[in-house]
Parts: structure tokens; sequence; C-alpha cells
């Protein structure tokens, strides 16, 4: 379990400070943050559990939430920065987190998962939503992210697209998932303010494609409505993925990538 007196401590003077929201059991940290900020919650408000029964990947894909075994983490923002950023700084903020936690280096596949060789332990799901000039009162728009790590977990189905692997069994040793989650917020929260300056916002890209082996240069077939097979040549200034194809370049802006022989 947590102890979330000393989780609070740990984060006295950032943004996430006095807005730990923690559930032993939920159905979804996504959908708590969603409903949270429809119903005005502020901007650095944390949504975390030891269990999820309805944790979700990208594309409505259940993500197994066993109790005690992952960390299941959303976080509220209302975001002054691209949206479309938002994922990879994400991945950037988890890629650090682990490596400070576990000493162990994450290679980002586009657009949102974190793998230990070929093996995936850990997903980003943002939710975004933009609200009506219409209104009667003004909202602002608000992002929520995602994010689940597998760290105690010893076993995994054996029929998953990408196999799966965890930080224990990578480490071969025990990582504390509140080590873990401090690091998490206070990477997230750097990353955050990058977003916010034009400069550093586009480095981002730069950022990205260094911390990953996917970006360029890898066969890959696309799945989803841009579906293609090719070979990745960069992001775009909005972090969208260049795939050169034997029709040309394809300006993926969402999908799941895998590699092809």
């Amino acid at each position: 379990m947590y102890d979330l007196v000393t989780l609070d401590s740990a984060l006295s003077g950032s943004i996430f400070a006095g807005k730990l929201h923690f559930s032993p059991v939920t159905d979804s940290t996504n959908h708590d943050a969603v409903t949270a900020a429809r119903r005005g919650e502020l901007h650095g408000s944390v949504y975390f559990a030891d269990e999820q029964l309805a944790g979700r990947g990208r594309g409505g894909h259940q993500w197994i939430s066993v109790a005690g075994d992952g960390l299941y983490v959303s976080v509220l923002l209302r975001p002054q920065f691209p949206l479309p950023l938002l994922p990879l700084a994400a991945g950037l903020a988890a890629a650090r987190a682990i490596q400070s936690a576990a000493s162990l280096a994450v290679d980002l596949r586009w657009p949102n998962d974190l793998l230990i060789g070929p093996r995936k332990a850990g997903g980003i799901l943002v939710e975004a939503t933009t609200y009506s000039k219409s209104l009667p009162h003004a909202v602002l728009p608000h992002a929520v992210l995602g994010i689940g790590i597998n760290v105690h977990q010893s076993a995994f189905p054996p029929n998953l697209a990408t196999p799966a692997t965890s930080l224990d069994l990578e480490s071969n040793r025990r990582i504390s998932r509140q080590t873990l989650l401090v690091a998490l917020l206070k990477s997230l929260e750097q990353e955050a303010l990058a977003l916010e300056n034009p400069g550093a916002a586009q480095a981002i890209v730069a950022r990205v494609e260094d911390a990953s082996t996917w970006m360029r240069g890898r066969n890959v077939e696309v799945h989803g409505p841009q579906a293609c097979t090719g070979v990745t040549a960069g992001l775009d200034e909005n972090g969208f993925l260049r795939v050169t194809t034997a029709k040309g370049i394809v300006t993926v802006q969402t999908g799941g990538l895998c590699a092809k022989d």
C-alpha cells in the first residue's frame, strides 16, 4: 500500500501537492479523473489506485490491473500547451522515472508504449476535452493523462500482441511503487512546464526521437485508420509519425505500430 502522508510530503511545492486522490479499488483511474475534471477539479489533481476493475489502454484495449502489482495513475491537467505533444512528454517523463526508480532503460514506441527491450512494461492513455465558447460560463479544457506501469507482476497472458514484462522481472529486485510514483509525478511536472515554452516544446520531438529506436529507420506496420507499411521517418512538429511507404510519406496521427520483418 501507499503511504499517502509521505507521498504528499515528497511532492511538497509541486503542482500535485494536496491533490492526491487514492482508491484501493476503482473501475478506472482515467474515469475517475475525467469525472473530476467535469466537476471542476484543479489542474494537477492525481487519481491512483491499488487495483482497477476496468482499466483501459489505447483503442479500448483492456489494461490488466491486478491488486498491488502495478502503478495505475491518472493526472488531470488543464494545459496551456499543444495537446498532441502531451503523450510524447509523458513518455519521456515515464522513461526518466523508471530509470530513476529501477535503473532500467526504456524504449518509446510511438505513440504511447513503454518498452524494455522487446517487451512492454507500460502504456499511456490521454483523453482530452475542449469546451465550446457558447457555454454559459468559462470552463478550461482538460486533458487526463493515464499511465500504467507493470511493477511486481511475475506472469502475463500468453496471447498478448506484444510480450509483457515488469520492472521487478527486468531488474531482478522489488521496485517501490511509491518511489516510482514520486519520480513519475516530478518528471511529469518538469515536462509540462517545458511544454509551455514554444522552443522547449519543439525540442521534445527531437528528444523523443533520441530516446526511441522506433522513430527512424524502423520497418513497421501501422494499424488504425491510416494503416500502412513502411519505414519510419521521424516525427513532424506536432509529434505525429511520418512513415515512408511505397506510395510516399504518410503522416500517421493515430494508430499503433508493430515491427514488420
